[in-house]
Formats: structure tokens, C-alpha cells, sequence
């Protein structure tokens, strides 16, 4: 409403963005957005870890995970 768009507009907008996003990701690339930060997908090694209430050990399997850096833009608004 504050954009004077049709919520269906975007929404779509919005789910193509993601979209894009996911699968720029998925092809190794970084994802820059000026003034906001950097997306990059890393690959975490097997490691092992514990459960800290019952201190059982256990293995944590190879993972994809998305990395975030901010911007020392955002960072400087955010801690304004």
C-alpha cells in the first residue's frame, strides 16, 4: 500500500528476486547488492560435534551454507 503497487505485483516481484537468488547462489557465484552486502555459499567440512546436555558425540555431515557480510553502510545505520 505505501508503494501504491498491487500487493500480486509485488509479491512477484519479491519471489522472482529470491528466485534469482537461489539459484546465482546455487552456480557458486557471490551476490553483491550495493549498500546492503555479500551472499556467498561455502561448503562446511565434516566435523564433530556434542551434545551439550547429554554430552553424547556425534558426527555433523559435510554442508552447504549461505555466508552474509554487511556493508559498512548498513553496518553504520544499523548502529546508529
Amino acid at each position: 500500500k505505501k508503494f501504491g503497487l498491487p500487493k500480486l505485483y509485488i509479491e512477484e516481484f519479491f519471489n522472482d528476486t529470491i528466485e534469482i537468488l537461489i539459484k546465482t547462489l546455487k552456480n557458486d557465484e557471490i551476490i553483491k547488492i550495493d549498500n546492503f552486502g555479500t551472499f556467498k555459499k561455502i561448503m562446511k567440512k565434516k566435523r564433530i560435534g556434542r551434545n551439550p546436555k547429554t554430552n553424547e558425540v556425534y558426527d555433523i555431515s559435510e554442508r552447504n551454507v549461505i555466508n552474509f557480510k554487511a556493508s559498512k553502510k548498513l553496518t553504520f545505520f544499523l548502529n546508529e
